[in-house]
């Protein structure tokens, strides 16, 4: 039979559902973390927001940048990061892709086939 660790299995969830990091600059990283790694609360309120994107007249700047503010792991840093961007939405979404991305393929490899 086999035994594993709790720290081995919080290792392998790391690994498995680890967060997207994108580096704003030298001394900050930003991590957006995984919708599995969020509290119930924040995954909702996720929900909500990508809900909201496909409604007539969304403002999608307001909406990513909201979704990226709470999907950070720490506000401050996702508000940094929004700052950085400066309004560029193409770059918003961008981001909102490329952790859309990495979140799918955690999620595909967990689901039985």
């Amino acid at each position: 039979m086999a035994s594993f660790s709790l720290d081995d299995i919080r290792a392998a969830a790391d690994a498995k559902y680890g967060s997207t990091d994108i580096q704003l600059d030298e001394k900050t990283t930003v991590h957006l973390l995984n919708p599995l790694r969020l509290p119930k609360a924040k995954r909702d309120e996720l929900t909500t927001i990508q809900d909201r994107m496909d409604a007539d007249g969304a403002d999608q700047e307001d909406l990513l940048a909201e979704a990226i503010v709470l999907i950070a792991d720490h506000p401050k840093k996702g508000e940094a990061l929004i700052k950085a961007v400066a309004g560029d939405l193409a770059v918003l979404a961008q981001i909102f892709e490329t952790y859309s991305e990495g979140t799918q393929a955690g999620e595909a490899s967990a689901s039985a086939s």
